[in-house]
């Protein structure tokens, strides 16, 4: 199908596992894709694997979506090379995972003021940021546009710390999901109502999409312990978000905004 064609959509933390999906997910459709990451190579390799006729769709940037002359230096790169935006995915997140990040798994006794700062500068500041600068152009050029946050189902509910747990070690010791990223998944989820009705009358459509778990090669325990907490028992495939981000980017979602999209195999309704 073609929702989104010949509309230009920015991705932020484009190279993250939902990242690269929902970039899939817009050119699915029609779409281009601004792909924002910090990771330049990683950016170029994504690209390379597309097939040919997808190539021109989409524009690479290395931008640290928490300072504000890149963003606002990527703003002006994506005027020259693909004209007006018509949406924003705030997706950027530093996020401690069991698979990838399990060092940040921080106890809370054990957070600093630096690592608070580095990951709410990333997860909350840079959605900030870049709604500001891609919701003012789209405002600026008449577009009555979407922008859709990433949250989480850890912007519902608290993480179950059990999850985490490593056999032999103490309490003290044991994993945990960290304080940052529920504060940053709440807060998102905050930032949408807010901005939703702040930007009522310009014609910006800002929702909320919370997201369950998704397979990524975890380990077994892990995933026999999460599964249980599911009501569809088991977690998400990487593509099973596509629909829901489809419907908030384009007009089937006209009459929405400031909501809460929940996508989480029923999860956060035990």
């Amino acid at each position: 199908m073609n929702r989104l064609r010949g509309q230009t959509f920015i991705v932020t933390g484009a190279m993250g596992l939902l990242g690269q999906q929902h970039t899939l997910a817009i050119l699915s459709e029609g779409g281009n894709v601004v792909l924002i990451d910090l990771d330049l190579e990683m950016l170029k390799n994504f690209i390379n694997n597309l097939p040919n006729a997808l190539k021109n769709k989409v524009l690479p940037i290395e931008c640290n979506i928490s300072i504000e002359d890149e963003v606002l230096h990527a703003s002006d790169l994506i005027k020259k090379s693909l004209g007006k935006v018509h949406g924003l995915v705030n997706n950027a997140a530093i996020n401690a995972s069991v698979e990838k990040n399990f060092n940040r798994f921080e106890r809370f006794e054990n957070i600093t003021y630096g690592t608070w700062k580095e990951e709410l500068d990333v997860g909350l500041w840079g959605t900030i940021l870049c709604s500001r600068v891609f919701g003012l152009e789209m405002i600026n050029n008449g577009i009555k546009g979407s922008i859709v946050n990433i949250s989480s189902d850890h912007g519902l509910i608290a993480p179950n710390q059990n999850l985490y747990k490593v056999d032999g070690l103490g309490d003290n010791s044991q994993p945990v999901k960290p304080v940052t990223y529920s504060v940053i998944k709440h807060g998102l989820i905050g930032f949408t109502r807010y901005l939703a009705t702040y930007w009522s009358d310009k014609g910006i459509r800002i929702n909320a999409l919370c997201p369950g778990g998704v397979l990524n090669n975890q380990n077994e325990q892990f995933i026999n312990r999460v599964n249980t907490l599911i009501p569809l028992g088991r977690l998400a495939r990487p593509d099973e978000y596509w629909g829901a981000l489809i419907y908030l980017l384009s007009n089937e979602s006209s009459y929405m905004t400031g909501s809460v999209m929940v996508v989480d195999g029923g999860r956060s309704a035990w």
